[in-house]
């Protein structure tokens, strides 16, 4: 719709995991380290914790097509929400068992332990990614951990990774799941960007688009897209995309501070303090060297060390108050 009007090859702000499009701060590069590190190691579980739309679905994608351009066998479940035979179903499907494995759990044990076994063997990698784990029921949480005890006496068979909201961890901490938590062998946190972070967010999405970021976006309309965000990437995502359409309609070129007002209004996410930019950051971060091309992977990744707003957090600073269904 607005692709051309902005010199875009293709709208860099979808609503979609694409690997492509990963910004890859310091904290996604620790958080993307431990994954690909869980797995590979054969560590047992991993924990992914973070906010929604702080990135972790697509730091999984990211994970996952890493592994498979290698050969691995990665099953992703992204529902949890699942009854015990269903989650049965699910895993007798994933690695390849015979559907009648499925009707009963001995057979799917034995023969899921022998397939990762065969595999093992060969050199193939296997593992298992859950996310949106906080609603996972309890029951299938003491599956997922009778799963992670599939082992040889040197490693474990079936690397897991568990990917999900806070309340994940809240509820690893009850003394139902302690056998569960005790299985957890790394655990890494995703926070919302800080103000440079959102600005390189922003170039960086662009850069892969094809475009240029200062063409598209003044430096005062992306301080106005990290105060109505709160440094969170899908948020940051749902503005800019908006803010692109009301631009293309009232013709203007780039976006301007008022056209993003106008969307962080629309969608309720005022009321916003001011909380400026440093100019040479946001100078830096929006004009096109500050984005490097994707290397062979596609990959943007962050030059800028990530830096927080001195003494606050950001929810500090923001009230958002969720009335649209952007979660």
């Amino acid at each position: 719709m607005y692709e051309a009007f902005y010199g875009l090859r293709e709208r860099p702000f979808d609503l979609t995991t694409n690997p492509r499009f990963l910004l890859l701060t310091g904290k996604h590069r620790e958080a993307l380290s431990n994954l690909q590190y869980g797995l590979m190691s054969r560590r047992g579980l991993t924990l992914l914790v973070g906010e929604a739309g702080t990135g972790k679905t697509t730091l999984v994608q990211a994970t996952i097509q890493g592994f498979e351009r290698q050969g691995a066998k990665i099953a992703y479940l992204n529902n949890p929400t699942l009854t015990r035979g269903e989650f049965y179903e699910f895993l007798a499907g994933a690695f390849e068992l015979d559907p009648a494995a499925a009707q009963s759990k001995v057979r799917l044990l034995r023969e899921l332990e022998s397939k990762l076994g065969e595999r093992r063997a060969a050199g193939i990698l296997s593992g298992l990614i859950l996310d949106e784990v906080q609603a996972l029921p309890d029951e299938l949480l003491e599956e997922v951990r009778l799963l992670a005890n599939i082992e040889t006496p040197t490693d474990k068979l079936l690397p897991i990774v568990l990917a999900g909201q806070p309340e994940l961890a809240d509820r690893l901490n009850q003394p139902s799941l302690r056998q569960l938590k005790q299985r957890v062998a790394l655990r890494c946190y995703l926070q919302a960007l800080d103000a440079r972070e959102t600005a390189e967010y922003i170039a960086g999405r662009i850069r892969v688009a094809g475009g240029n970021s200062v063409l598209v976006f003044t430096r005062q309309a992306v301080e106005a897209v990290f105060e109505g965000s709160g440094g969170i990437p899908r948020l940051i995502s749902v503005i800019c995309d908006n803010a692109l359409i009301s631009g293309f309609a009232a013709d203007r070129r780039p976006v301007s501070r008022d056209l993003v007002d106008d969307v962080c209004r629309d969608f309720d996410l005022g009321e916003r303090r001011e909380v400026p930019l440093p100019a040479p950051a946001v100078a830096a971060a929006v004009t096109p060297e500050a984005v490097p091309a994707p290397a062979h992977a596609e990959v943007a990744r962050s030059t800028a060390p990530a830096k927080g707003l001195p003494g606050k957090s950001l929810f500090e600073h923001f009230t958002v108050r969720r009335r649209f269904s952007l979660f």
